[in-house]
């Protein structure tokens, strides 16, 4: 069986190096914002080409203390909306909601998957404070077009970057784009932790000292509050592993390039449709970061059971959009038909920088000999 993603032979690259810079940690007697995170902070802000990173426990806070912090600093107030793809994991919608906000979506660009400016700016209304570009499947949303839109309109422009780490346009990197950008570091992200864990780049000075407050039950200063905050820290363990893990992440991302060419170049199949690097914009199939390679069919239980037939396993990303999921029943009658078209028929074909040429092929192989006659 070709495996989705093998994340132990992905750490296994790095095992050696993760152990000494874990032995460093436990031996130094200190676990919680010490230097391990200082200096994963200044090594993701150099990646991302930002002036500051602040880690925080995982990608799901990285939304939600940025969209606080310019609560706090009077940039928000609760009723006001914010634009975000309808077809995104349902993560963008919860932060906005835990802000006491309104989430506003739109659908997506059927190319990229991502976020339609055209879409976006027919959203606008008078309660229209942030966008909410969301990178999906590691592809960076039309930035150029949405960061025009944002300063024309005086909107704040947040990138949700949780799969789209080293992902850029004309090389400028995803976390550099907008006002500030959420990170993931889910163990399974192309650039993982062993565990949560996540951040925020912004080159907003102001932004960045409320942020750190914020994840630190709102405080600077150890007994004294400046804000209601709340308890969301990049421990030193994981900080000191993703240092090690950032090092090799260009290389890996080269890797992921090479895999998704080869299904590229390879699946030939007219029931399968193949993601669309170049969306008549400034996309660039090298400056994917191919997080997930997802592929479309209107077949999809079959194609992925034959699949699986076959030897490969494949996931779905993601079977139920937002607004039919019983956590947003007030949307549930809603109707966004891309989105819904999307989600029914979207399915992730195995990804990872130790993803074999050979197993590469297999994956091409048995796309190729799916049939009419599987669907019957």
């Amino acid at each position: 069986m070709v495996e989705f993603l093998d994340l132990k032979s992905i750490n296994k690259l790095d095992r050696e190096a993760m152990i000494e810079a874990c032995t460093r940690v436990i031996d130094s007697g200190w676990y919680i914002s010490g230097k391990e995170l200082a200096s994963f902070e200044r090594e993701f802000a150099e990646f991302c080409g930002t002036q500051f990173c602040i880690g925080v426990a995982n990608g799901l806070d990285a939304l939600i203390l940025t969209l606080q912090a310019w609560k706090q600093l009077g940039l928000l107030v609760e009723g006001d909306e914010v634009i975000v793809p309808a077809n995104t994991y349902i993560a963008s919608i919860l932060a906005i909601s835990q802000n006491q906000l309104v989430p506003v979506l739109v659908e997506p660009n059927e190319g990229s998957f991502n976020l339609c400016p055209i879409a976006a700016e027919a959203a606008i209304t008078d309660r229209t404070r942030v966008i909410l570009a969301v990178h999906l499947y590691g592809q960076l949303a039309d930035m150029p077009a949405l960061s025009s839109l944002a300063k024309r309109k005086n909107l704040l422009l947040l990138e949700d970057s949780a799969q789209s780490h080293g992902a850029a346009i004309d090389g400028r990197r995803a976390g550099n784009w907008g006002d500030a950008s959420g990170f993931s570091f889910y163990p399974g992200k192309n650039l993982g932790a062993l565990g949560d864990g996540g951040a925020i780049t912004t080159n907003d000075a102001k932004l960045a000292e409320t942020l750190r407050a914020l994840r630190n039950y709102g405080s600077h200063e150890k007994y004294k509050n400046l804000f209601k905050g709340v308890n969301s820290r990049l421990d030193e363990l994981q900080a000191a592993v993703l240092s090690v893990k950032l090092k090799s992440l260009d290389e890996q991302t080269q890797r992921r390039r090479e895999i998704a060419q080869q299904y590229l170049q390879g699946i030939d199949n007219p029931l399968i449709k193949l993601p669309v690097v170049d969306a008549g914009s400034v996309l660039d199939f090298h400056q994917h970061a191919w997080h997930l390679f997802v592929i479309r069919s209107e077949h999809r239980e079959a194609l992925q059971k034959h699949l699986s037939d076959n030897g490969v396993q494949t996931l779905i990303h993601y079977p139920i959009p937002p607004h039919k999921q019983q956590a947003y029943a007030e949307w549930n009658t809603l109707s966004f038909p891309l989105t819904e078209r999307l989600h029914e028929e979207v399915l992730s074909l195995p990804m990872g920088p130790t993803l074999s040429g050979e197993e590469a092929e297999q994956v091409v192989a048995a796309c190729n000999s799916f049939s009419v006659a599987s669907v019957k």
